[in-house]
């Protein structure tokens, strides 16, 4: 049977607000480098006050991911909440820009929150550190699902981020039903670290139960297995999980599969930002799937697409995806 969509992501819809600061500056305004922290409303506007944005653009770290599938000619819808005010209509017309189907409800008017936004700041070594105002996107509900969707497509792709809200878990368990009564598959990122800590036990509940396919980078998943050995994380999350995708920055990344573990080598490219590079290897890996490539060849199309992400700032693709693979023999 022929689906709709190759994936359909389920995750945060926010505006990512992106600006150049040093060190002295996330010092002087107690920001944690190189990881996301969630912020209010009062410190969102605060922090807006203080930077020069560079760039503002649709965010979220699993709308990047499906908006590179969608770059690449794959059918994609995405399921996120944000509100009828000016970053919110921003944030929709941009992913159906890009040919993204996007018709999640709008937040209620009455709501005291607004739509999401990330400030970005990336320091001169391209570490980006994510203050993440969620906004309305946190209240992601069950009846947001759009099943029909879900049912309709091969994959569905959760983004762990969006477990910080008080609806969220029933919502992806809603979205997991719908898809496997389908016959269709689950894939997860772990996002951060922090966010592995917060929801430790319900991930790796998840993780073992029903997810095909694992996303994360080396420190999220030893996060997730409580150990500092990369390999025995490897080894016990491949016990788990069908699929584990697991970037490991200059050293590329590693694919386990039943056991065998695949190592696929970097890009070297010097780094402008790093924001988005996980999204994108992602991106680059399930397209590689739907279209029916090997395990190798996902995982050299997702290195290669992170490459070309952290080449410069945003978390949005400048160069033409499947043109890059045919000049590096992948395609």
């Amino acid at each position: 049977m022929t689906k709709t969509y190759h994936v359909v992501g389920i995750g945060n819809a926010m505006v990512d607000i992106l600006c150049y600061e040093d060190e002295n500056f996330l010092n002087l305004n107690e920001i944690s480098k190189g990881v996301m922290q969630l912020i209010d409303q009062t410190r969102a506007k605060k922090l807006h006050k203080l930077i020069k944005v560079s760039k503002s653009m649709s965010g979220g770290s699993a709308a990047n991911t499906i908006a590179g599938i969608a770059q690449l000619g794959g059918n994609t819808a995405y399921i996120g909440k944000v509100k009828d005010d000016q970053l919110g209509n921003i944030f929709a017309q941009d992913l159906r820009n890009q040919n993204v189907i996007y018709s999640t409800p709008f937040a209620d008017d009455k709501s005291v929150d607004e739509t999401g936004r990330c400030t970005i700041i990336v320091t001169p070594d391209g570490e980006r550190s994510m203050n993440t105002y969620l906004g309305v996107t946190e209240y992601l509900q069950p009846s947001d699902i759009d099943e029909q969707k879900i049912k309709d497509s091969e994959w569905i792709y959760l983004e762990g981020y969006r477990f910080d809200g008080p609806e969220s878990h029933e919502a992806f368990n809603k979205a997991i039903k719908a898809c496997k009564s389908a016959n269709g598959k689950v894939s997860l990122t772990l996002s951060d670290p922090f966010c592995v800590e917060r929801h430790h036990d319900s991930f790796h509940k998840m993780i073992k139960s029903d997810i095909d396919l694992l996303f994360c980078n080396e420190f999220e998943l030893k996060a997730m297995y409580q150990t500092n050995d990369l390999n025995q994380a490897l080894e016990l999350c491949s016990n788990e999980v069908e699929i584990l995708a697991c970037t490991a920055a200059e050293k590329g990344a590693y694919i386990m599969n039943k056991g065998v573990k695949t190592h696929i080598k970097a890009n070297p490219t010097q780094i402008v930002d790093a924001t988005g590079a996980g999204d994108m290897f992602a991106g680059g890996f399930l397209w590689g799937l739907t279209a029916g490539y090997n395990l190798e060849i996902c995982g050299k199309m997702g290195c290669l697409a992170a490459s070309e992400i952290i080449s410069h700032l945003g978390a949005r693709a400048e160069k033409d995806l499947k043109t890059l693979f045919k000049e590096n023999n992948i395609l």
